[in-house]
Order: C-alpha cells, then structure tokens, then sequence
C-alpha cells in the first residue's frame, strides 16, 4: 500500500484499512487510546507516520484474538469489567499485553505507573489492574 509520508499509523488503520478498533483519541499521543504493537513493542499510533513502519509486523486490537478466541487480556478485562465505556479499551489492553510482555508487571503500583500513559475516563482503574494481574498469569 502507498501512503503520503505525512500519514499517521492511526489515520491509515482506521481510515485506508477499515480497523476502526484502534481509536482516536486526543491525537497527541497524551490519552494512550490509539496504542498498537510494532514488533511487538507499545507505541502511540497517532505519533508515528505509517511510512516508517514499511515492512514491519503492526499488531491492532483486532490482531490479538485467535479467531473466536480472545487474548487472555480481552477476556480478563470482560471478566473483570474493565471496559466500561469501552473507548479506551482498546489502548489499555495493547499497553497491557505490551507491559506484561515486556515482564514490567510485578506489583500494582508496577502495573498502575506502566499503565499511567492510558487515561481511561470511567475511572474504572481498579478493575483494569485486576485484569491485568488475571491476564497475566495465563499468559506466561
């Protein structure tokens, strides 16, 4: 696919690729709604131009699922009521999966200042470390 250079990775999944699962947020990087893996590492989508992600693995919210299943971490968050809204889920189980991935997750305040980057309105905070900490032993 050819992209202007000016492009954000954002604006190209949601509107050229049709994954509207990544959402737009505050679109300066500040709100984490708009987080995505490239190889395998977190990053702000609305901060990066797609063109610098040319041959590179993106992983989106609609990557993480294997087929009918959910990742560990879409479940834990349904399990434990973490979406609330639902608008910012989507950021806060990629930075999740990110941060367990990246072993960062060993205590709560661990896992609430690695997920301090994601602002989640509903205030659902609480349930969101418990799904991370669910999450995270079925994922090791």
């Amino acid at each position: 696919m050819e992209v202007d250079p000016r492009v954000t990775l954002l604006d190209t999944l949601r509107e050229r690729l049709d994954l509207t699962g990544t959402k737009k947020g505050c679109d300066r990087g500040q709100c984490g709604a708009c987080t995505v893996h490239i190889g395998g590492r977190r990053v702000r989508s609305c901060l990066t131009l797609a063109a610098t992600t040319d041959g590179r693995e993106v992983t989106t919210i609609e990557g993480l699922a294997k087929g009918d299943r959910r990742h560990p971490m879409q479940q834990a968050f349904v399990e434990r009521d973490g979406l609330q809204c639902g608008f910012c889920t989507p950021g806060q189980i990629m930075s999740a999966v990110g941060m367990v991935n990246e072993g960062h997750a060993k205590s709560d305040d661990d896992i609430r200042e690695r997920m301090s980057g994601s602002i989640c309105r509903c205030s659902c905070y609480p349930f969101i470390v418990e799904a991370i900490k669910d999450a995270q032993k079925v994922m090791r």
